[in-house]
């Protein structure tokens, strides 16, 4: 799927890709059902894959780094997209910018 959207996503600057592909996965996860079936189509399970670093078991070593999702409103979705582990960052007490334009 990446490979069709990435020349469209590359026409934009990164802030509006990043709040773009961010709205559009807020709306399909929205969509009944689709949870589980990206979960079949993306959560691959190999035990090849898995990884257990400081006594904690990661299903696999790609992760989605912290940034990405803000203000965690798709916690729970991530996985269903294949990622081993969620890294969400930190809570400050003010919003914090992001990087320039």
């Amino acid at each position: 799927m990446y490979r069709l959207v990435k020349p469209f996503l590359f026409l934009l600057d990164a802030e509006t890709a990043h709040h773009t592909v961010f709205k559009f996965l807020r709306i399909v996860f929205a969509i009944p059902g689709i949870q589980g079936l990206f979960s079949l189509l993306y959560k691959k399970e190999n035990s090849a894959l898995g990884r257990k670093v400081f006594g904690i078991h990661f299903p696999n070593p790609v992760g989605l780094a912290a940034g990405f999702d803000k203000e965690g409103l798709l916690n729970e979705k991530w996985a269903a997209l294949g990622f081993g582990f969620i890294e969400i960052g930190t809570v400050t007490p003010k919003p914090q910018a992001g990087n320039p334009r």
